[in-house]
């Protein structure tokens, strides 16, 4: 009785020869040419870049404002603030006590003190202001939980200088001076909080 299959007839090398064509038909398929599609910053409503490569791990790819809003929660405490130098970019990271804040990350053309606005005297290439809040950077009594400034020397490969720029009425700022703009991401870490800013070279 005969088979009713195509390959009934076939040799066992023709039956092996079909199926390594096969074989690389399939590869070629999931293989093939195409535009990748890079998103941005998850925060930020911004748009896709298509036709390049997705940046290297961990490498910043945004230029958009971040604004997330936690208003009508207890203010966070900022306890100190830490930059360090990475394989292309530059870190920021603020140390808090309590909850997540909110915060807003924009580009400004020069920094200026929370409540009073006058214009702090440090000089770079961009400048970069976080704000948060609701946060603090005092305990219950106004003694500074973030203390020395109001301008720390970074010296790292974009960012120049970190700056204090106020704690007032529930909102601390922090001043990024860059030698350039470059794009740049927030991330948000757990136990304990922290709010991580990593800025491009």
């Amino acid at each position: 009785m005969r088979s009713s299959s195509p390959s009934a007839g076939r040799s066992p090398r023709t039956r092996a020869a079909v199926m390594v064509a096969c074989l690389a038909v399939l590869i070629a398929g999931l293989t093939g040419c195409g535009t990748v599609r890079q998103a941005t910053l998850p925060q930020t409503p911004g748009s896709t870049e298509t036709g390049s490569a997705p940046a290297a791990p961990g490498v910043p790819t945004n230029t958009a404002e971040v604004d997330v809003d936690r208003s009508g929660t207890e203010p966070a405490v900022v306890t100190g603030v830490r930059f360090a130098a990475h394989d292309g970019y530059d870190r920021l990271v603020v140390d808090l006590k309590g909850g997540m804040p909110g915060y807003n990350v924009k580009w400004v053309n020069e920094l200026v003190q929370d409540g009073s606005g006058k214009p702090i005297g440090v000089r770079g290439g961009a400048y970069l202001q976080l704000t948060l809040f609701p946060a603090n950077a005092h305990d219950e009594n106004g003694e500074p939980t973030w203390s020395d400034g109001p301008v720390y020397p970074a010296g790292l490969a974009n960012l120049a200088d970190v700056v204090r720029t106020g704690d007032f009425e529930g909102r601390v700022g922090i001043g990024l001076v860059l030698d350039r703009r470059a794009a740049f991401q927030v991330t948000e870490q757990r136990s304990p909080n922290r709010l991580v800013l990593d800025v491009a070279h």
